[in-house]
């Protein structure tokens, strides 16, 4: 149950316990624990600002007590699928989900098919139900790859890089749990700012997708741990491809608005509110002439008075 982790060329040493506690006879592990940390940070910051995209926290509730459990189902069907050479001769370790094993793509398909059936019961809008949970998954991949840190997995193969990490003593390798986690916690900081000013419903989910694709495709590379099918990292690709395709969407969807913005013409007032203009404006007018007539008698006089 306990690793010896370390980061021979930082000086760091960790001796690390999986189990964090035991209760009633129950091990309670610090995987369960820090997902949990990242479920609550996600949930806390989502309801901070549901109000700004047209949502309420009764919304997010709901989704939460849909999502969570379908996203956790989702992800582990999504592991055990391309791990089935193995499953399939441990039938009894299929819901096992404490001892690691959960795929995020699984997560994200998940809980995408949850939010849309949700936004068509309840009439709210699809995108902006994206936009908020984008926000939710880059806190809790952040927080939740740590969790890959307690159990030893979910690294990279052998490296000479000054922050390779060794575990039990063996060669060091790329830390690709703290790569992951770095990237989403830039995304989410990135997303942060730049959501008050966001354009249209949907971006914030589109650039989440962009970013965590283009970041997933370079880090599973490094990975060993990948599902597979045939030579293919299963992760890599999806990552890959779902990238280009939120780009392309997002290019796509800026180019109309440029065009929509460039062809704006403002809509024309009303007669009835053109006519109420012109008599708001008549007295300010007639002043301005009388006190030009006023200015250019007093001039008059002047020029009389110096002859």
């Amino acid at each position: 149950m306990e690793h010896a982790i370390s980061f021979p060329a930082l000086g760091l040493d960790f001796q690390i316990n999986r189990v964090a506690a035991n209760v009633f006879g129950k091990d309670i592990y610090w995987y369960g624990i820090i997902i949990c940390i990242g479920f609550v940070l996600a949930a806390l910051y989502v309801n901070a600002r549901v109000k700004e995209f047209g949502c309420t926290s009764d919304n997010l509730m709901d989704c939460l007590i849909i999502c969570v459990p379908v996203g956790i189902i989702c992800a582990r069907i999504y592991y055990v699928i391309f791990e089935w050479g193995y499953y399939s001769q441990h039938p009894n370790e299929i819901i096992a989900v404490w001892n690691g094993g959960i795929a995020i793509y699984g997560a994200v398909i998940g809980v995408v098919i949850a939010l849309y059936i949700y936004s068509r019961v309840k009439k709210l809008s699809f995108a902006t139900l994206c936009d908020l949970a984008a926000f939710g998954l880059l806190i809790g991949q952040c927080v939740g790859r740590w969790g890959n840190f307690v159990n030893a997995e979910a690294h990279g193969g052998a490296t000479d890089l000054p922050w390779g990490m060794s575990i039990d003593g063996a060669a060091a390798v790329h830390p690709t749990f703290l790569y992951e986690s770095l990237w989403n916690l830039i995304g989410f900081i990135a997303l942060h700012f730049y959501s008050i000013k966001r354009k249209f419903p949907g971006e914030m989910a589109l650039l989440y997708v962009a970013w965590y694709g283009l970041g997933r495709a370079w880090i599973e590379g490094l990975r060993t741990d990948s599902l597979y099918i045939g030579t293919l990292r299963v992760s890599q690709v999806l990552a890959a491809v779902s990238c280009i395709v939120a780009i392309a969407l997002l290019v796509r969807k800026y180019n109309r608005l440029k065009v929509a913005k460039a062809f704006y013409v403002p809509p024309k007032a009303e007669p009835a509110q053109q006519e109420s203009d012109a008599a708001e404006e008549t007295p300010v007018k007639a002043e301005k002439n009388t006190a030009d007539a006023a200015e250019t008698a007093t001039t008059k006089t002047e020029k009389q008075t110096e002859n």
